[in-house]
């Protein structure tokens, strides 16, 4: 039986991250005939589409009452984003910051983590008040970045398929579709494999389910970051885990408060400390090299093996 949940769980992974495929694509073909920034579709759409499957786990994680792997999911999944796919993207070819990111959008990370932080501090729990307050930082945080689009429009050297209208739209709702349908495939097996292993769902939230659902991040990255495009690389990183503490975490916890115990917390305090060094470090260097990158690697690899450890 549980060969068979290990089997609807990669099915679930496969559908979520080629869901998501879909949805960048059609959503990036608009953008494109658009003729918004790379930069800024690094930081809303591919960011977005790319976090769609850890939307799904969560959103479905919180309305199926599991309420650790909603919060895990998001902690492990930026963690995994920040030393990951930053750390290989720089290992495979260094690349030069993008000052509008440094000085705009990883400020506005670094805040969106204190304050998920001080929610967690406060009440240990994630209440429906602090969910509509991400989601009204969410909100206003977009809307700075369309005003900054139309201010700054310009024809972008970003190899992006266009599509048609029509094909854009059956890109986005199919990849939509797959993601959603996906997103319930991984909790409902993961969470049966967990207690199974006798795992706590934090534990298969931060490592399993994290890692799975930000493939997509790292696939997006990668390409990115070959191709010299360290614009839509870093942005990817940097939107996505805005996207996912304020949008995901917010919309999760409106639907259904979300209880916080002292190991979320801790992995919370850890993610904030580096994602602080991280913007320190590229602060000062003003780009990522490969000693860097290989770093990054290793310290979640030490991570992960720290996770197995405590169980």
């Amino acid at each position: 039986m549980i060969v068979v949940n290990f089997l609807l769980l990669l099915l679930g992974f496969v559908l979520l991250i080629k869901g998501a495929d879909f949805f960048v694509d059609g959503s990036s073909s608009v953008a494109k005939l658009l003729k918004v920034p790379s930069v800024v579709i690094g930081l809303t759409i591919v960011a977005m589409g790319t976090s769609a499957p850890e939307a799904a786990v969560s959103i479905t994680a919180g309305i199926a009452g599991s309420n650790e792997i909603a919060v895990s999911n998001v902690v492990g999944s930026n963690i995994f984003n920040m030393l990951v796919v930053v750390g290989v993207c720089a290992a495979i070819k260094p690349f030069e910051l993008d000052k509008t990111i440094l000085k705009r959008d990883f400020p506005v990370n670094i805040v969106a983590n204190v304050i998920l932080l001080c929610m967690m501090l406060v009440g240990s729990v994630l209440s429906r008040f602090n969910g509509i307050l991400l989601l009204a930082l969410m909100v206003t945080y977009i809307a700075f970045l369309v005003v900054s689009a139309i201010k700054n429009r310009e024809e972008s050297d970003e190899q992006i398929k266009t599509l048609s209208p029509v094909m854009s739209g059956v890109y986005i709702v199919g990849g939509l579709a797959a993601v959603i349908f996906g997103g319930d495939l991984v909790v409902d097996n993961a969470t049966v494999i967990a207690q199974a292993a006798g795992w706590s769902e934090t534990f298969i939230g931060l490592t399993i389910i994290a890692i799975g659902t930000s493939l997509p991040e790292l696939v997006t990255s990668i390409v990115a970051s070959k191709k010299g495009d360290s614009g839509l690389a870093l942005g990817n990183v940097v939107g996505s885990n805005i996207f996912n503490i304020l949008f995901i975490l917010g919309l999760s916890s409106s639907i259904s408060p979300i209880a916080v115990d002292s190991r979320a917390v801790t992995n919370m305090i850890l993610l904030l400390v580096l994602t602080t060094l991280m913007y320190l470090t590229c602060i000062m260097r003003k780009k990522l090299g490969r000693v860097e990158g290989i770093s990054m690697v290793l310290i979640y690899v030490a991570y992960t093996a720290y996770l197995l450890y405590v169980g």
